[in-house]
């Protein structure tokens, strides 16, 4: 071979290793996220952690394609095609009901994980838990379930409080049935339940200024993404206007807010992890029973009781999975 035409050779062959590296990244398989916001670290971790016990690394073996749709939930279909353009293996349907259903309109063929705080049989996702059918299967930790038990706590630390306000997203389909449980659960303890609605960022301070003059008590916040997502300034606003309020789960409370409870997250995002790393290796959503979370979180800021004037019974505390001082 004349030293020209080796010279040749040899560029030619450099200039084509990038594209095959590039041509093996490509051929990485791809995990849709589909949430409304940024997740906690914690569940992240609990995530990463649960595929790498499946032999999955992000940019190993894997990468993730990540859409969020913030507060507007309307764009969680249009994410969804997005997703199934990019064909991607399996998606993550992190941002709940109302992501899992824009999933579900937009592929009966890529499986889907989903993270969903009501019942998935009721809202269409699976036939049944045991049996789900279809492309779908998750974790479901009923949340709507929830909000008598989260009333009876509002009522142990503010005893007299009359009427107490639900914070609900009128977006979420979630928020109707965990409004009514609550409802149900107030006409048992005598309590007056004020429906306080908001899917807005602006609409947050009308809300709690409207609480103060319906003179409620107490306000349970509903199970929600965006609300998750706005911990920090919703715990702000029943702070300044010194409303006791209670939440889904522990961040809030380690954002400034006074109670939560709820199941432990981390344990169903390292769940919804495995089930995307056994689907990665080639198992059905089909064959994957739906599960529940079995662990439950109370959380306490003691600090927020101060300041709100508050005294926390010392049985209460002793329940406490974390009190934050």
């Amino acid at each position: 071979m004349k030293r020209r035409e080796f010279i040749t050779l040899l560029g030619g062959a450099a200039a084509a290793w990038p594209l095959a590296a590039r041509g093996q990244q490509a051929a990485m398989p791809l995990v849709g996220i589909l949430s409304s916001g940024e997740q906690p670290a914690p569940l992240i971790q609990a995530y990463h952690q649960a595929l790498k016990e499946l032999g999955y690394v992000e940019g190993q073996n894997f990468t993730f394609e990540r859409r969020r749709a913030g507060a507007e939930y309307e764009r969680f279909r249009a994410l969804a095609d997005e997703l199934v353009r990019r064909q991607v293996a399996v998606i993550f349907a992190a941002g709940g009901t109302v992501a899992s259903l824009a999933a579900k309109a937009a592929t009966a063929a890529i499986p889907i994980v989903f993270y969903v705080g009501g019942d998935p049989v009721t809202q269409g996702l699976v036939t049944s838990l045991s049996r789900p059918g279809g492309n779908l299967t998750g974790v479901a930790w009923l949340g709507e379930s929830m909000g008598g038990k989260r009333l009876e706590l509002l009522g142990e630390i503010v005893p007299n409080a009359t009427v107490i306000g639900i914070l609900v997203n009128p977006k979420n389909p979630d928020s109707i049935f965990e409004m009514r449980n609550v409802q149900d659960a107030a006409r048992l303890l005598g309590h007056q339940i004020s429906v306080l609605n908001a899917s807005s960022e602006p609409e947050f301070d009308t809300v709690f200024a409207r609480a103060v003059q319906q003179r409620v008590g107490a306000v349970i916040v509903a199970t929600d993404p965006f609300f998750s997502n706005q911990r920090a300034r919703l715990a702000r606003l029943a702070a300044r206007h010194a409303v006791p309020t209670i939440y889904d789960r522990r961040e809030f409370v380690e954002s400034g807010g006074l109670i939560s409870y709820g199941h432990d997250r981390a344990e169903a995002y390292h769940q919804a992890g495995i089930y995307t790393g056994r689907i990665l290796k080639g198992a059905k959503p089909a064959d994957l029973p739906v599960v529940q979370p079995t662990r439950f979180e109370l959380a306490i800021s003691l600090k927020a009781a101060k300041a709100l004037g508050l005294e926390i019974r010392p049985t209460l505390l002793a329940r406490a999975d974390e009190v934050i001082e």
